[in-house]
């Protein structure tokens, strides 16, 4: 089969307004990128409110390997299936980040026949979006040096800042460092470090804004540091969430794209699941969800992560209510959580895929938890046994789930009907009763222990002095009433990548948390998560190339 990358430089997109046309949006509402790519005005979203909500469904997944289970390949392909079937779909996703394009993992615009285009410009630069908010996030920490250098009059302890810079690539060099050497002239000494810009809390608030008056008073809540006095600096303090708001104008507005079979895509927002809340932006979700009678989005890795994040803080914080949840699985992964290592994951091995379903369930029953209804998308590989693919069959039988196989990878759309017409079957029966996990009046370390117990299926928690410290203070500021965003793993249930499958009685770990007052929500690190990740020993970034037409090739 032709790689990616083939595929998608054969298909010739229509003109984005021909694909505006097709949701009701004028030209006069679009803001072009060049032919094939545009932003979403203000007008447009202010003028749609009125306009009649369609169905939102949620695309999860088990616990992958390391190169991912196809779950925005699914969203993809069930979107353009939706219109195969006739339905007024639209699909909304997040945006690559350049991190895993450039490591191992790949890009984030689907696969083989269900792919979003242009996908050299979604996995490289796109509409400048990641520039935008690595600037603004990079002129907060500019600010904050420049103070102190400057007098310090707000008496920002240097010891105490907890704003990072960020960069949005892979990097592992950059997770500890020291700026300010080389004298009085080049500022003060002190520690510091860079996070990748999708797991920023600059990315978290513009994912999570309605409108730029929302995203701005979001950057001026942002907690940069403490006082010697141990007193909260925001960003308000130092004058700064004015200009970031002005740096990530164009940024907040939603991308229009299409996909290989002319779907419409809003794109936009691209936080880590594994580090971050893990769900597109509220203003592409909502505008999509007036502009279609459904729409198709997705939640990074596992419902352990994305999902929970999608139901306990997006949904929490916009009242958005998922209809129905999709959950991909593969035989892969299943026999990846049965044991077997991923360089033997295309040889058939009914004994290892038995032991792997404990993963299938657990992720049925996290999903059924919050009262919705869930069908299981069996994303067919070609090196999968008819065997391996009745045994997840019966599985999802045993657990009360509808099933579906999926070959939109190599079917496009017309793999994906069976699976989109099991869709809108469930959604005419049932839209589920949904309701968040937790409740907003349980304590920091109560809403931790639910998620640990109830969704991960761990028996307690412990934390490290430090831990514990930020969080009796962050529970004396004020912050105690807000969601969690756990940062761990997203191979494993539990916080350690090598307890795969369904493991029971363990203990997660907790190492720190910090308030993302912004974006509303404390981060709560798990084991040894990294928030700047590393690249591997032959990165993806040694195969790519442009020749002299400036056609780039080697981009999976």
């Amino acid at each position: 089969m032709k790689s990616d990358i083939q595929i998608a430089q054969e298909k010739k997109p229509l003109h984005i307004k021909k694909i505006a046309e097709k949701l009701g949006i004028s030209e006069e509402e679009l803001i072009y990128y060049g032919h094939n790519k545009a932003k979403l005005s203000e007008s447009l979203t202010k003028r749609i409110q009125s306009q009649p909500r369609g169905k939102l469904v949620l695309v999860t997944a088990i616990n992958p390997t390391p190169a991912g289970e196809g779950k925005t390949t699914t969203t993809v392909g069930l979107g353009q299936a939706m219109a195969k079937i006739g339905k007024k779909a639209v699909i909304a996703l997040r945006e690559p980040s350049m991190g895993p394009v450039m490591g191992v993992k790949g890009g984030a615009a689907g696969g083989g026949y269900a792919q979003v285009i242009p996908m050299e410009d979604i996995n490289l630069h796109f509409t400048g979006d990641m520039h935008a908010i690595t600037a603004a996030n990079n002129l907060l920490c500019a600010m904050v040096d420049n103070h102190i250098t400057q007098g310090n009059a707000l008496g920002i302890d240097p010891t105490r800042i907890v704003f990072r810079r960020v960069l949005d690539m892979n990097d592992r060099a950059l997770r500890k460092i020291v700026v300010g050497l080389g004298g009085k002239l080049n500022g003060n000494p002190r520690e510091d470090g860079f996070t990748i810009t999708v797991a920023s809390e600059v990315m978290a608030i513009l994912c999570l804004s309605e409108s730029l008056s929302d995203l701005k008073e979001r950057l001026g809540r942002i907690v940069v540091g403490y006082t010697y006095d141990g007193a909260e600096v925001k960003a308000k303090d130092l004058e700064a969430e004015g200009a970031m708001a002005a740096l990530l104008k164009d940024a907040l507005r939603p991308n229009l794209v299409q996909t290989l079979e002319e779907t419409p895509c809003l794109m936009h927002g691209g936080p880590f699941a594994n580090i971050a809340h893990g769900c597109n932006s509220v203003l592409a979700t909502k505008t999509a969800l007036h502009l279609a009678d459904y729409v198709i989005t997705e939640a990074g890795f596992g419902a352990d992560l994305g999902a929970e994040k999608f139901f306990d803080i997006k949904c929490r914080a916009t009242g958005l209510a998922p209809a129905a949840v999709v959950l991909v699985a593969t035989v892969r992964a299943l026999k990846y959580n049965g044991g077997v290592p991923k360089t033997a994951l295309t040889e058939e091995n009914t004994e290892a895929l038995s032991a792997g379903l404990c993963n299938l369930e657990k992720h049925i029953e996290i999903l059924k938890q919050y009262g919705v209804s869930v069908i299981v998308a069996i994303n067919r590989f070609g090196t999968d046994s008819d065997a391996e693919l009745s045994l997840i069959a019966d599985c999802c039988r045993k657990n009360g789930a509808e099933f579906s196989l999926s070959e939109v990878f190599a079917k496009g759309g017309e793999g994906g009907v069976e699976l989109a017409q099991k869709l809108v079957e469930t959604l005419d029966q049932n839209t589920g009763n949904f309701k968040p996990l937790y409740e907003d009046n349980l304590s920091l370390t109560e809403k931790i222990h639910t998620i640990v117990t109830k969704v991960y299926g761990g028996a307690d928690v412990t934390y490290s002095a430090e831990a514990k410290k930020a969080l009796s203070q962050l529970t004396e500021n004020g912050y105690g009433h807000l969601p969690v965003c756990m940062a761990k793993t997203q191979y494993s249930l539990s916080d350690n990548a090598t307890l795969l499958g369904r493991p029971e009685g363990f203990t997660v770990h907790v190492s720190d948390a910090r308030v993302y007052a912004g974006a509303g929500f404390v981060t709560v690190y798990c084991g040894n998560i990294m928030t700047m990740p590393g690249l591997p020993q032959r990165p993806a970034a040694a195969d790519i190339s442009v020749d002299d037409d400036g056609v780039i090739s080697g981009l999976f």
